[in-house]
């Protein structure tokens, strides 16, 4: 991947709907695999303009989708295959790799709402003798601290040659790694700092959240997705997959030089069971929007949880890439220049970076992939984030 949030120039970052809560959402009127946009969709010119300062920066695809008081609006940019040139579509698919972790975050936290788990339970209760060995210990860490980032724990991708350069890939990139094996690498370093004294990106961390998931509800992480959010949200365009190494139907390609010398290659193809829970999942900007405005919107948690979700900590690693940023439960707020914040969730891999955001109450949002490697210094990023906070305060 990596399964990171930041930039390449920011080494290490990112049952049903719960009883009583239904869901009061229209018909899903999201752009399919077809990319064709919805009725309601219309091509923004300001949007336009900030798709195009991100090209500007070396992308090779650009999609983004904007919801708000002036309705759907969409624009696009470059291509979603190089080989056969063919344009980037509003509905096209993508990798969105460390997005998924608010999905696997709500569905934890939905298990909260329902008794079923604590914020508070330490994964030694739930993974006996998973975390343990040079320094690293299970009992000390809790479900709290393995969502919001403060567990102390080594990132498994930054100890993974299948992320780190042309040659890991192309032997690793069909591999199916299982949860206890990519936990297993972190397992190998020692913790950066006691649970509850810091804070770090570590995608090891929802590994074992979704290991968690299995062992509360019998099922696997992917499939508590598909149904606790997947379905009952009509995301139809998004996949929580497990091993599969493609992605179906109507996408845009992913492309990385791994920071190597030498042409970007096309990296799209990769085993699902690399990112796990930590990145996993595949979807588009209309299904994207149509989740973080539920979420926002307080239709997929009671408020305990919502506001669980939302309670925040400093993410000191984020800060050169959002300024002021504060991360939650699977959820970081960012400040917007017009005042207030919104909340997001971005994810890199090499290839595809999504980035996102949402007002507080859920009325508004943005999101946004780019593929390929981008810029070499911070200007991707900054043309990303611009175009998010231009949106929002529109």
């Amino acid at each position: 991947m990596k399964t990171e949030l930041t930039s390449r120039v920011v080494a290490t970052t990112l049952a049903t709907v719960l009883a009583g809560i239904g869901l009061t959402l229209p018909a899903a009127g999201a752009t399919g695999a077809t990319g064709t946009p919805a009725h309601s969709a219309s091509h923004s010119r300001a949007l336009q303009a900030g798709v195009d300062a991100v090209m500007k920066t070396g992308t090779v695809g650009v999609v983004a989708r904007s919801t708000g008081p002036r309705g759907v609006r969409y624009a696009t940019g470059g291509v979603a295959d190089r080989a056969t040139q063919a344009a980037v579509r509003p509905g096209d698919r993508f990798r969105i790799a460390s997005a998924s972790k608010t999905f696997v975050a709500t569905v934890i936290l939905q298990l909260v709402g329902e008794g079923r788990l604590s914020l508070d339970d330490t994964v030694e209760q739930w993974l006996p003798g998973v975390v343990s060995g040079n320094g690293n210990d299970g009992g000390a860490i809790t479900v709290r601290q393995l969502l919001q980032h403060t567990s102390g724990l080594f990132d498994y991708t930054s100890d993974f040659p299948e992320f780190e350069g042309t040659a890991g890939y192309q032997a690793e990139r069909y591999r199916t790694w299982t949860p206890q094996e990519l936990v297993g690498i972190a397992m190998r370093h020692t913790p950066g700092f006691a649970p509850g004294e810091g804070w770090s990106y570590s995608n090891t961390n929802y590994i074992l959240a979704g290991m968690i998931i299995e062992k509360a509800t019998g099922h696997t992480w992917n499939e508590e997705v598909d149904r606790r959010l997947i379905r009952p949200l009509g995301l139809r365009d998004t996949l929580a997959p497990t091993t599969e190494s493609r992605i179906p139907g109507r996408h845009l390609r992913g492309y990385s030089s791994f920071e190597e010398e030498g042409p970007a290659i096309d990296i799209t193809e990769l085993n699902a069971s690399a990112g796990g829970a930590a990145g996993a999942m595949i979807s588009t900007t209309a299904d994207l929007s149509r989740f973080y405005q539920a979420l926002l919107g307080g239709r997929l948690l009671r408020p305990a949880e919502l506001t669980a979700m939302k309670t925040t900590v400093p993410a000191p690693e984020l800060d050169d890439a959002w300024p002021g940023v504060r991360y939650g439960l699977g959820l970081m707020s960012v400040p917007l220049s017009c005042g207030g914040v919104y909340y997001s969730h971005g994810g890199n891999l090499p290839g595809y970076t999504t980035r996102n955001g949402t007002s507080d109450d859920g009325s508004r949002t943005v999101v946004l992939n780019s593929t390929g490697d981008g810029s070499t210094d911070a200007s991707t990023q900054d043309t990303q984030n611009a175009l998010v906070d231009d949106e929002l305060c529109a």
